[in-house]
């Protein structure tokens, strides 16, 4: 009987897996017909590997002086150059992925918490909180994302840890809007108010049934917003509001480097350029994400 109960529940296990599996699997298929999707993928996994061994692939320390090497071009020794200090860019260009990767990820995730969960209570609540939540979204989106990351950290003051900050605050809306126009409509479906008329409470409706069917837009928009939030770590970096020197992100090192652009190209071209691929790596594989998880967008 025992047996019996154990063979059963490994069927119900199986079951319960099978559509995951058969989702992951349609996914897979879809994402991987997208050719620029998977050339994303390919970007930015490059940057993730140099982000993540950095140490063992930089030839040299990313504030190693030597000013009889200073502004060299591009050779088997410095194989991308080296700056007015005489540092190695290629190994300032591995460290800087880790710099610009953390804000990337990281202000995004918080802008999709604090958004999320922005949108879910006015979104599910409506009312009085609805509108007072989404004046606040009006409000910070009545700005452009540059000019209010200025303000912030010029209040906070300038450092890659409060442009990260900043970063996530001017995104918050964006996710919670996004997320505030799905809660509204699937808290209409039916199985929406059949939960609510067997007495599941708000708390159980919102994360066993909204959120698990509202989040699919999110990670795509999380996808490209890395890309923006890399782009406007790089802007408050040139700016000198940002990361400030000697760390090796990207936009202090073409800030620091534009007054050499016509006798050394290379301290401006090779970290810009890094920047350019990382960016379109992003929104590449963002684009791939959306058309395999939107079922518009199947045959």
């Amino acid at each position: 009987m025992s047996q019996s109960v154990q063979n059963g529940a490994a069927k119900d296990l199986v079951k319960e897996k099978g559509p995951l599996a058969s989702a992951l699997t349609d996914f897979w298929r879809a994402f991987r017909k997208n050719k620029p999707a998977i050339v994303g993928a390919g970007i930015v996994l490059f940057f993730i590997v140099l982000a993540v061994f950095a140490r063992f692939i930089a030839p040299q320390g990313i504030n190693d002086q030597n000013i009889n090497i200073r502004l060299e071009p591009p050779s088997a020794q410095h194989w991308l150059g080296t700056d007015d200090f005489g540092r190695d860019i290629f190994s300032r260009i591995v460290f800087g992925a880790q710099l610009s990767l953390r804000v990337g990820f990281l202000a995004v995730i918080g802008s999709i918490i604090f958004g999320t969960l922005l949108g879910v209570i006015a979104g599910y609540f409506g009312k009085f909180i609805d509108t007072v939540i989404s004046r606040f979204f009006d409000i910070l989106l009545a700005f452009p994302s540059i000019l209010l990351s200025i303000a912030i950290v010029s209040v906070l003051g300038p450092s890659l840890n409060n442009a990260l900050v900043a970063i996530a605050i001017v995104n918050v809306p964006v996710f919670g809007r996004l997320v505030r126009s799905r809660v509204l409509t699937v808290k209409e479906e039916e199985y929406i108010v059949a939960a609510r008329s067997i007495g599941m409470g708000n708390t159980r409706i919102i994360f066993n049934h909204i959120l698990p069917n509202s989040f699919a837009p999110v990670i795509v928009q999380g996808t490209l917003n890395i890309a923006t939030a890399i782009l406007d770590a790089a802007g408050l970096g040139f700016l000198g509001m940002g990361a400030q020197p000697p760390q090796p992100e990207w936009g202090t090192m073409l800030s620091a480097s534009r007054q050499y652009i016509t006798n050394a190209p290379w301290t401006v071209l090779f970290p810009g350029l890094a920047i350019v691929l990382v960016v379109v790596g992003f929104n590449l594989m963002g684009d791939g994400l959306r058309d395999a998880l939107d079922p518009r967008m199947k045959n």
